[in-house]
């Protein structure tokens, strides 16, 4: 995908995390703009979840900026990060158990009955005045919206400890877009699914990248990620080795020895994919 004339959403600049002595990231640069499906690979310790913990707000980096939607957010704690439009999902589902999907789906509204992008102060929604009951409405149509969007309409009322791993993998998925975001972060999504829930899936994230929500995803299923992401970013060690298409990083012999081992690897995982939609 050309960048040419674009403004990026997302821009990381020498980004560097330590831990003690072990530098988990190292002066790391990437752009990520809207609408756009990026995807950050690398072998076990590589550093992708140190990364995404950082524009997520878990970790704060040693060195670095990031810069997102034309302010810092380098240092700004995780509500804040939200609240500024960045979702993410984790590799474990984490539903609110004894609550509905639809209930679930609906925590995710929260920033904006609370003063957020709804206008209605915490006040208000204490009092059930007017404002606050038509701002409630609001949020439950977005989120009967989101779980037709995912295609759970026909488990809206149902308690999320019954839903399969895969479904709560979608609900996921809608309860982190009632937030509104501008970015989502995907941590191994396909982790656990079948390979249809995987086509799925890549249905579901291409149509959220459609509406000009920006994707990054850590994904360990190739063939999921090089058949879905628009460019790939790979770590090795911390540090970036390529950022390229999904053709260039499997033609690149860094990535293959770094990555993967073993010539060819990553050109085969072109073939046969279960991600195909």
């Amino acid at each position: 995908m050309s960048a040419a004339g674009r403004t990026p959403l997302l821009e990381v600049r020498g980004l560097t995390k330590c831990f003690g002595g072990l530098v988990a990231v190292s002066e790391l640069d990437f752009d990520l703009y809207p609408g756009e499906i990026l995807g950050l690979i690398g072998p076990n310790g590589a550093g992708k979840s140190t990364t995404f913990n950082l524009i997520a707000g878990a970790h704060t980096a040693t060195e670095g900026t990031m810069t997102f939607d034309g302010e810092r957010i380098d240092g700004v704690p995780p509500h804040r990060i939200a609240a500024r439009g960045i979702m993410r999902t984790f590799q474990h589902n984490m539903p609110f158990a004894g609550m509905s999907v639809a209930d679930n789906v609906l925590v995710g509204t929260h920033c904006g009955l609370s003063g957020g992008k709804s206008g209605v102060g915490l006040l208000s929604v204490l009092a059930n005045t007017p404002a606050a009951r038509a701002a409630e409405a609001r949020a439950r149509a977005k989120a009967e919206e989101l779980i037709e969007f995912v295609g759970l309409a026909d488990e809206r009322g149902t308690d999320v400890t019954s839903l399969s791993f895969g479904q709560g993998r979608l609900l996921e998925t809608a309860r982190a877009l009632a937030g509104d975001p501008k970015l989502m972060l995907f941590d191994e999504p396909a982790a656990g699914l079948t390979p249809a829930e995987c086509v799925r899936l890549a249905v579901i994230i291409r149509s959220i990248a459609a509406r000009g929500i920006a994707v990054l995803l850590i994904e360990h299923d190739m063939h999921f990620l090089l058949r879905l992401a628009q460019r790939v970013v790979v770590l090795n060690f911390g540090c970036k080795i390529a950022d390229g298409s999904p053709e260039a990083i499997r033609a690149d012999p860094a990535v293959v020895e770094a990555y993967l081992g073993e010539a060819g690897a990553l050109a085969s995982v072109a073939e046969g994919s279960h991600a195909q939609a």
